[in-house]
């Protein structure tokens, strides 16, 4: 490709990450025409309308709930994130958010706001008032964790080394976060075992449609009486009603939440933040560097590596002529690739494909240049999404 890949940034993004797209083969703007691929923080692209061009996207952050990922998968078009990068952000917030809740933090400083410090017997006044704010110490404490992610694990590990006990639930845990997750974590079976044993639940689960509601008035009534609930994942996920209710009731003695939502606001029992979870320097870097790095090798060399809708699929070059085809997952199709492939008289270096639910995708290396009426054909058969040709360029 002669020209430069145009990326469309939508949100302001890390310099550091933006810094990962060689400015001799990317040009990157806020209001670009015809983008190649836009960057994307917290802008809803919903209500967009994504231009035809657009071959990938990439969200500095780990939800995509504000990226039409559905719309996308139909045109072949990847839409990258970055998970784990913001993990010790959030892990770090939601050590905040129960040290507040125990020791009574919220309450306690706004009590002293109030104070006059003209006052002669300040210091009387203080010590007469600070029993109203007495707490406890997290150590001894069970925490219950849902979603055994990078940030549930990391939050569960930093609990352990403050004295806590932790019970772990993730019927989708992976391979690699079971392998990081410290081993006195007690694994639950059912979120019912974990609610019911817990001082504290933190959640860390995307809103997809099995975790909507997932902490309902069932679950609250399974709580503990007294218990401190902390929501970090999405404001969905929890039955704000429910919540209300625990807390009129004291099933619930805190909510620690970063959503702020109508209802939530003002209340007494609530500890709000402005969805702080990964809004440090560090987060907002890692973040921009990990979706930049991902998009620049999928423009210029059609590997994929945590795209929500498609597979991961990496192969190493071993020639200079390279195709991409994005397809429905569906019988026959490499078949009809080679097929077209061969009917042009190319060889085959080496192919790959892998496929996710209903999308696959292939990468094909070639021994010599392709023509455009082989891509035309590929992109013609029924099922393929899109069709990219990647040859090297000096």
């Amino acid at each position: 490709m002669s020209e430069k890949f145009r990326v469309q940034v939508l949100n302001h993004i890390s310099a550091g990450g933006l810094k990962r797209l060689p400015w001799d083969q990317f040009a990157v703007s806020p209001d670009g025409a015809d983008p190649h691929a836009i960057l994307v923080r917290s802008a809803d692209m919903h209500a967009m309308k994504v231009p035809e061009s657009v071959l990938a996207i990439g969200r500095a952050g780990s939800g995509t709930n504000n990226i039409p990922v559905e719309q996308m998968s139909a045109r072949g078009v990847p839409v990258f994130n970055a998970p784990g990068a913001n993990a010790n952000a959030v892990k770090e917030l939601v050590l905040a958010g129960m040290l507040l809740a125990a020791r009574n933090l919220d309450t306690a400083l706004r009590f002293v706001e109030t104070l006059d410090a003209a006052v002669a017997d300040l210091a009387a006044t203080v010590e007469t008032s600070k029993k109203e704010f007495a707490g406890f110490e997290l150590a001894g404490h069970t925490l219950g964790v849902v979603g055994l992610g990078k940030i549930g694990c990391l939050v569960a590990d930093a609990a352990i080394k403050l004295g806590m006990h932790v019970i772990g639930y993730d019927p989708a845990i992976t391979v690699e976060s079971a392998w990081s997750l410290p081993a006195s974590v007690k694994k639950a079976e059912r979120l019912s075992e974990l609610l019911k044993h817990s001082h504290f639940i933190t959640l860390h689960v995307p809103l997809i449609d099995a975790t909507r509601n997932m902490i309902d008035a069932g679950g609250v009534a399974q709580m503990k009486h007294g218990s401190v609930l902390v929501n970090f994942s999405r404001t969905g996920v929890v039955d704000e009603q429910a919540v209300l209710e625990g807390l009129e009731d004291r099933q619930l003695a805190r909510y620690v939440c970063d959503f702020p939502e109508t209802g939530l606001i003002s209340h007494p029992g609530v500890i709000l933040f402005p969805h702080l979870g990964a809004s440090t320097r560090e987060a907002e870097e890692n973040c921009a560097v990990m979706v930049a790095d991902q998009l620049r090798d999928y423009l210029l060399d059609g590997t994929i590596r945590n795209a929500v809708n498609f597979p991961d699929v990496t192969l190493p070059r071993e020639a200079p002529y390279r195709v991409a085809i994005a397809n429905a997952n569906v019988p026959n199709m490499v078949g009809g690739i080679s097929h077209e492939m061969a009917a042009a008289g190319l060889n085959i270096a080496t192919m790959t494909n892998k496929s996710r639910g209903d999308l696959a995708y292939t990468l094909v290396d070639i021994d010599s240049e392709v023509p455009d009426s082989v891509i035309k054909a590929i992109s013609a058969i029924e099922g393929v999404l899109m069709v990219r040709y990647l040859p090297l360029t000096s």
